[in-house]
């Protein structure tokens, strides 16, 4: 029995130094400041702002494709506080419709509420790149969890917006988006 113990040990603290790793090297150390020299800037109010197209896919987690869809946003601002409509159509032929409620401050900060979210979601703009952290309550035909959502944006150029977020319950990763986001012209 020790030798199984001692198995089950050498398993766990394996395990628990990848976490480890992957915490403080991989997707979930970025820091919004590891963008902050990188050209050009993003400034949501601008670059999420007017009409909106976006195409995706969802991993699932074993990082095979488990949904795919396209969202026509609509980005409205008044000064730091805008609103970002999303109507997304999955292949499933599924539909959700979602409403964010921004406010950014002088500083880069941001504030998220939006109907699904357990509580407010914060982040930060810097350079490049866009940081939100949240918690979504997924709709009751997909179970219902609640998950921790580390969501990172990416501007390419002046119109287009790659977005990857990952999905995390107990902090293990159940799910990943990769997307694009592009203004669309009037």
């Amino acid at each position: 029995m020790s030798s199984f113990l001692t198995f089950a040990t050498g398993v766990a603290m394996t395990l628990g130094l990848l976490a480890l790793a992957q915490r403080f090297r991989g997707f979930q150390a970025q820091k919004p400041q590891d963008y902050a020299k990188l050209e050009p800037r993003v400034d949501i109010r601008k670059h999420l702002s007017g009409p909106i197209r976006c195409e995706g896919v969802i991993y699932g987690p074993l990082g095979r494709v488990s949904s795919r869809f396209v969202a026509d946003m609509e980005g409205r601002w008044d000064g730091n506080r805008g609103v970002l409509a999303e109507k997304f159509t999955y292949d499933s032929g599924t539909r959700q419709d979602r409403e964010w409620r921004l406010t950014i401050g002088n500083d880069g900060r941001l504030v998220a509420e939006a109907d699904d979210l357990v509580g407010k979601g914060s982040g930060q703009q810097e350079g490049a790149a866009l940081h939100l952290r949240y918690t979504i309550r997924l709709p009751e035909s997909a179970g219902g969890h609640a998950l921790d959502v580390s969501d990172w944006m990416y501007l390419v150029d002046d119109k287009t917006i790659v977005n990857r977020s990952q999905f995390r319950k107990f902090g293990f990763k159940v799910a990943e988006l990769v997307a694009t986001m592009r203004r669309v012209e009037a």
